[in-house]
């Protein structure tokens, strides 16, 4: 079943709008070597950027967790979002000027301070009656869904893969297991503009990130 219509909330425009860089770090990149290089080309982007880390290996406990105990998807659900909480402090406090965020509000706020803002989702996805609890929905779409939140220019997924060059289905993604299986949903439903960057991309990121060159894979 593909993921529900997710509405947007109304918001006051700023100077930024339609400006902001939403970028995906996924959980392998998180505790990869190369971490510290992908947080320096943030950390020098010329706007304002948006970190959504994935749950890494807590979100694995999760899963194992969940084998063995037995409760349901919605409660794995969110103890995965708190999973990414945990990453997004982790990742905040490996930068000077880099925020967590919890709401579109405070998010904002931290863009608007000039600093890159890290999202812990928790407090603004757990319990939507509009927001699908199941392992499909991951990471990938959650980042797609704030992307259309906040109106960004678009949604850079960093994940550790080789680049594919040119242009890419995200149903063959899900399929691979690249992205999450509510993924092509989530992208035709916000219709975000989504870009996949691989192992070693951090200069076709930089280049991105400063519109300067049509870089990494598009998504589509």
């Amino acid at each position: 079943m593909d993921a529900p219509a997710l509405p947007h909330a109304a918001h006051a425009p700023l100077a930024h709008e339609g400006a902001i860089a939403i970028v995906k770090l996924g959980g392998s990149v998180i505790r990869s070597g190369a971490l510290g290089h992908w947080l320096d080309v943030i950390a020098g982007a010329p706007g304002p950027v948006v970190i959504v880390p994935g749950g890494g290996a807590l979100a694995d406990e999760v899963r194992s967790c969940q084998r063995q105990l037995g409760f349901g998807d919605p409660a794995a659900h969110r103890m995965a979002l708190l999973a990414m909480d945990q990453l997004a402090w982790a990742v905040a406090g490996l930068r000077p000027g880099f925020e967590v965020g919890t709401t579109e509000e405070a998010l904002r706020a931290i863009l608007n301070r000039g600093h890159v803002a890290v999202w812990a989702p928790f407090s603004l996805v757990s319990g939507r009656g509009d927001m699908e609890e199941t392992w499909r929905l991951t990471s990938d779409s959650l980042a797609l869904w704030l992307a259309g939140r906040l109106g960004a220019r678009g949604c850079s997924l960093i994940k550790s893969v080789p680049l594919r060059a040119g242009r890419v289905s995200a149903q063959t993604l899900a399929g691979d297991g690249v992205v999450d299986e509510a993924f092509p949903a989530m992208l035709a439903e916000t219709g975000v503009s989504a870009t996949l960057f691989g192992s070693g991309d951090q200069q076709a990121l930089a280049a991105f990130l400063a519109d300067e060159a049509a870089s990494g894979a598009a998504i589509e």
